[in-house]
């Protein structure tokens, strides 16, 4: 049936040009919802969805286009008043303003990193030959299209590194598309590989070819939105038609796993880790690249467990598990005697082992101390050696290398600090700065704490906050911006983003809150805010709220809270829950059907950390609190600012329409419910940076105005 609506057109008030306090911020009138009377009876339970139509693909449906293009007016409008927006903008855009390098990888003597000169849209990839060769340019993405939206987003190099395999990403979308280029002449070959999801990318040793993930192609108009299933991974061959590319490895008995193949360090073997959803639960598989016909050694049945292969030697193979230690540890195996089972190299500690590479004959261990960054170097027999001295509370990571490689890169960062990447030798244990931020800011003039506060249940949660000096030593009660995600098992560790230092600039503090759900005190942390226990996610993040008010770091009138995707669904359930606690919130790409999002792209994988909304049990944990299904009308609402793209095909944009639609149809108080709809955009990887800016400043200005963040001149 087709849908029919109507659509308001925006008010043509003339908007006030001097700077407004919130209540005088003027509001046009929402567009006009349609509502189809959809509706369905789930376990007993009617179970309405009038906005079921705003799930169309922008790209596919012009009503749903209209809809946006109506709903931007109005977000349009709202923004254009604040008088943060343009002080914020500018002062983003200065703090954004400096060379920043990615962590350099060694092949063949050359050494490949990205570098961005400070307000280029995308990073550029370099090359050096030797580690104080002369820089030379590999690619551009800024050339790739007009807008920038077209991104680099990843790249293999064969072990000699005359050859790269590069993925291409375009509009935001998680689809990829792989080239290859000769790096010593820049010329693009004509190998061109699509489909891609989801995937890693890795060279046989001999250059020949690499190997790859992907679906199969989709049908006209379901690109974006269809679920992706039969992930294959494939060998492509340079030279050839990705017709001619030879299947590697199908598990055409459970279409829904993710299969991703790594070569082993010797190169005889494909390590295959399988997957069915989000939890760190995997099946791992050797194929015989000598014997590519051979049955794969199956490694690690069953999906039980965390096996993640690190690296081998010779027939020695390490990975690290959570099979009987929740926090992790690293275990090897002989593949010549597989029956005689697994020996522990390092075994479980208090601290949540994060991850580890093998590089200098060595073994390098990353471990999360209450969400804060420790490294320490082990022997292969399991034998500390030393601990790698770091400048702080933040965030340390890279170390990756080839177990003979006699170096390695690893980058620190903090809230104050931005990314500073270093070298390391791996047998003297020194390090030295090899690219080093130059700053519009001073990062002593801001204070980084970690606090810790108790949850509904009395559970002792961790949370950072950052403040000026100055606000720190008045003790005054100010503007909070506090970010929570609480989920799949992702740590939130410190990072540094310009856009904050503004936010702490302008006279605001913000803090981090380190929710169950995440994987910051490993297995049981997770386990405890997810499925039925999801509300402790939501509970958690209450409290934070509570305590930030309760210990005079904000006023009562001065919480904003934000979140981004699984983060998004937080902000809108505790925004129906509490919505006398927040002034302001920023729900970014958020999962807001609990009902539904299992029919869309990726979020068939989601079901190991929401539960499975065709399962009665399931259902009414996620029907108690769906954020599109639990409005709470009547009630005044903080001020809301949803955020999402019109690509993202990761979260489909559906969820936020619908949302915004329930928001703007209840009768929620005097604030605005609004929506910023970016277009090109997708879930946030490869988005230009003056989008990022732009969006970033009209998101802080956004939150400001309704937690009191008054205007004030920039700190530099």
């Amino acid at each position: 049936m087709r849908i029919r609506h109507l659509l308001l057109a925006v008010s043509a008030a003339t908007l006030p040009l001097a700077p407004l306090a919130a209540q005088d911020i003027e509001v046009p009138e929402y567009p006009e919802t349609t509502t189809d009377g959809t509706s369905e009876e789930i376990f007993g339970q009617t179970v309405a969805d009038p906005y079921r139509w705003l799930e169309d693909d922008v790209r596919v449906n012009p009503e749903v286009a209209a809809w946006v293009a109506e709903q931007n007016k109005v977000t349009d409008a709202v923004l254009s008043q604040l008088p943060l927006r343009d002080a914020l903008k500018t002062r983003i855009t200065e703090l954004t303003d400096y060379e920043r390098f990615g962590l350099p990888t060694e092949e063949g003597g050359r050494y490949f990193y990205s570098r961005n000169d400070g307000l280029q849209n995308q990073s550029v990839l370099y090359v050096r030959d030797g580690l104080d060769g002369e820089p030379r340019m590999l690619i551009d993405p800024n050339e790739w299209s007009d807008d920038d939206a077209t991104a680099l987003a990843g790249y293999a190099i064969t072990d000699d590194g005359s050859k790269l395999a590069y993925a291409i990403q375009d509009g935001g979308s998680d689809w990829r598309t792989v080239k290859v280029m000769d790096v010593a002449t820049g010329e693009v070959m004509d190998d061109t590989v699509e489909w891609v999801k989801f995937s890693g990318m890795d060279w046989a040793k001999d250059g020949s070819g690499f190997y790859y993930s992907r679906f199969p192609a989709t049908g006209e108009g379901e690109t974006f939105q269809a679920l992706n299933t039969n992930h294959t991974i494939y060998f492509h061959e340079l030279g050839t038609d990705q017709s001619e590319d030879r299947m590697i490895f199908a598990r055409p008995d459970m279409p829904e796993l993710n299969n991703v193949g790594t070569v082993s360090e010797d190169g005889r073997w494909l390590v295959v880790t399988s997957s069915s959803g989000t939890d760190d639960r995997y099946e791992v598989a050797l194929v015989d690249l000598e014997r590519p016909d051979s049955e794969p050694m199956v490694l690690v049945p069953g999906f039980e467990n965390n096996y993640s292969y690190v690296s081998n030697m010779g027939s020695r193979f390490f990975f690290v598990t959570n099979d009987g230690a929740p926090l992790k540890k690293v275990v090897s195996i002989d593949i010549t005697q597989p029956d005689a089972g697994w020996t522990t190299v390092i075994p479980e500690r208090e601290e949540t082992l994060e991850g580890v590479s093998l590089t200098g004959g060595h073994l390098v261990a990353s471990y999360l101390v209450d969400a804060k960054s420790k490294i320490e170097i082990f022997d292969l027999a399991g034998n500390s050696v030393r601990e790698v001295a770091l400048p702080g509370i933040g965030s340390a990571g890279g170390f990756g290398g080839d177990p003979q490689d006699g170096e390695t890169f690893y980058y620190f960062s903090s809230f104050n600090r931005p990314t500073t990447i270093y070298r390391y030798d791996v047998e003297t244990g020194e390090s030295e700065t090899w690219a080093a931020p130059e700053v519009a800011f001073n990062p002593d003039d801001f204070v980084v704490e970690q606090r810790f506060y108790n949850s509904k249940d009395g559970t002792r949660v961790p949370m950072f906050l950052v403040r000026s000096k100055e606000v720190a030593e008045s003790g005054e009660a100010v503007p909070t911006l506090l970010y929570g995600y609480g989920g799949f098992n992702i740590s939130l560790t410190p990072s540094f983003s310009p856009s904050r230092i503004a936010w702490l600039e302008q006279g605001g503090a913000y803090a981090v809150a380190n929710l169950r759900g995440g994987g910051e005190y490993g297995k049981a942390w997770h386990d405890a805010g997810r499925r039925a226990n999801k509300q402790n996610v939501f509970d958690d993040f209450i409290a934070a709220g509570e305590y930030l008010i309760a210990e005079g770091i904000t006023p009562e009138d001065g919480l904003a809270i934000q979140g981004g995707s699984n983060g998004g669904l937080l902000v809108g359930a505790v925004t129906n829950q509490r919505p006398d606690l927040f002034a302001a919130g920023n729900a970014a790409v958020g999962v807001m059907d609990m009902l539904r999002f299992d029919r869309f792209t990726a979020g068939r994988y989601w079901v190991d950390d929401y539960g499975y909304p065709d399962r009665e049990e399931d259902f009414a944990i996620l029907r108690s609190y769906s954020p599109y299904h639990n409005v709470a009308d009547g009630k005044d609402y903080p001020a809301v600012l949803v955020t999402t793209a019109d690509t993202d095909d990761r979260v489909v944009p559906g969820h936020s329409f619908k949302y915004t639609a329930a928001l703007q149809a209840a009768d929620l108080g005097e604030k605005p419910q609004v929506i910023r709809i970016e277009t090109r955009a997708g879930h946030g990887s490869g988005k230009p940076t003056d989008k990022a800016i732009e969006e970033a400043a009209d998101i802080l200005a956004f939150l400001g105005e309704y937690a009191g963040l008054e205007p004030k001149t920039s700190g530099n």
